[in-house]
């Protein structure tokens, strides 16, 4: 077998693949000899049929098969092993096919199409300063901020029957399937919280799922990702917390900040002070990302293969999408595209890799999230129905993208921090409000 590369641009290339009877007979020939083995032919005991029967009734058939597995695994060795930055797929030439007699002919020549990308590095200190802002809040951000912690920072208690913001907990049901679960209020459209609202421990409440959640994936998680429920399901209210209000005493300190932290209102007026510094630094690093993945989308040039990528889209689109419609969305397109290769580069060149462990710590994350829970702490039978939950999500055989999409977001995140360590950052003191008036320009 022979391949060579033939670039007619330095984003546009033709692998050629030379294929000689002597790279496909033996296995041909063995295939041949198997398939004789196993053919039940009517006149023929098994194993008995002619070889040349076989070969006439099977022969171009197993060929084909053969060659296409051989160049599959050459295509796809042979842009590893040169590190072909190819973008798109290889697309065959149709016309070399057409030509072929598969019934005389001995040695095949194939092509394939190339799109690649043209050379590019991420060079951090050709990309100019990204601003960030350092956030100053005043009182109102903090009196606002105790009026919330005394509304939800109270102990929690287990009231007699629902109101609206309560977590239930219960067990569900439909026909056979039952599954112990666990429903937070905010999760309920507000037209269906009637049926939630007022109900007792030991209640059955009836209700329809898609009628009743947001969202599917919040039917997702109530249900513990019960893959194709639909319509209506039981639910027993099996108990019911609800987190009451608060007094600013020594045992909201403690709750809020952890034990022996503050022993004081002042104290602790200071520490929640410092936690809203936090949370807006943490809104600033955030918007430091957008602009950050901005600038280097502006700054970085990388030459992409624009008419192969819209052949290529239409081809693989199946007729879903026009070429004039492909042509209408092809920035965004080539946006996207560009940045996935510079993701790719900086995770090349910082070693950026992502773990089974951290994709599963993302998912309960987004869980408890879901739950109204950020963090831990939720006691032992709440954190085991999450890890539940989570593993259920990632492994969901009817939903394989659930595990590509929090590995995506991991693996973002990773990269994200790569750029903020190496991009040169400007830093500017500005207000509460004046911050607000810049994310809500971005919107």
């Amino acid at each position: 077998m022979n391949i060579s590369l033939e670039k007619s641009t330095p984003v546009n290339a033709r692998l050629v693949v030379s294929i000689a009877e002597a790279d496909y007979k033996t296995q041909v020939d063995k295939n041949l000899k198997d398939y004789r083995k196993r053919a039940n032919i009517k006149g023929f005991r098994p194993g008995m049929v002619p070889m040349q029967l076989v070969q006439k009734m099977f022969g171009k058939t197993i060929l084909v098969d053969e060659i296409n597995q051989m160049l599959g695994k050459a295509v796809q060795e042979y842009i590893r092993e040169n590190s072909l930055s190819i973008v798109g797929d290889p697309m065959p030439a149709q016309e070399d096919r057409d030509r072929i007699d598969w019934e005389t002919q001995k040695d095949f020549d194939f092509s394939y199409n190339l799109g690649l990308a043209g050379e590019f590095t991420v060079d951090f200190d050709k990309i100019p300063a990204v601003k960030t802002y350092d956030i100053q809040s005043g009182e109102k951000e903090l009196n606002d901020t105790l009026e919330n912690i005394m509304k939800s920072g109270g102990e929690q208690i287990h009231p007699d029957s629902v109101e609206d913001g309560d977590m239930v907990f219960g067990t569900f049901t439909q026909g056979e399937w039952s599954e112990k679960s666990a429903i937070p209020m905010k999760a309920i459209k507000d037209e269906a919280k009637a049926t939630f609202i007022g109900a007792a421990k030991d209640a059955t409440l009836t209700f329809d799922l898609q009628d009743t959640f947001i969202d599917e994936k919040s039917i997702e998680l109530a249900t513990g990702n019960k893959t194709g429920l639909v319509g209506e399901v039981s639910f027993v209210v099996e108990d019911i917390t609800r987190t009451g209000p608060a007094e600013m005493n020594q045992a909201l300190f403690d709750k809020i900040l952890g034990e022996g932290k503050v022993s004081s209102e002042e104290e602790f007026r200071a520490e929640v002070s410092e936690i809203i510094k936090s949370n807006y630094k943490r809104e600033s690093e955030y918007l430091l990302k957008i602009d950050a993945e901005k600038a280097l989308l502006e700054n970085v040039s990388i030459e992409l293969p624009e008419e192969f990528l819209k052949t290529w889209l239409v081809e693989i689109n199946q007729g879903k999408f026009t070429p004039e419609q492909i042509e209408a969305d092809f920035e965004s397109v080539k946006k996207d595209l560009r940045w996935t290769l510079i993701k790719n580069e900086i995770a090349t060149k910082n070693d950026i890799k992502v773990e089974y462990e951290e994709v599963l710590a993302k998912t309960k994350e987004m869980i408890r999230g879901q739950f109204g829970m950020m963090g831990g702490g939720a006691g032992k039978d709440m954190d085991e129905m999450i890890e539940r939950i989570a593993t259920g999500y990632l492994t969901d055989k009817n939903k394989q993208d659930n595990f590509r999409k929090m590995f995506d977001e991991v693996f973002t995140a990773k990269i994200s921090d790569a750029i903020i360590a190496n991009i040169k950052i400007d830093s500017t003191t500005i207000d509460v409000e004046e911050f607000k008036q810049i994310a809500d320009s971005l919107v």
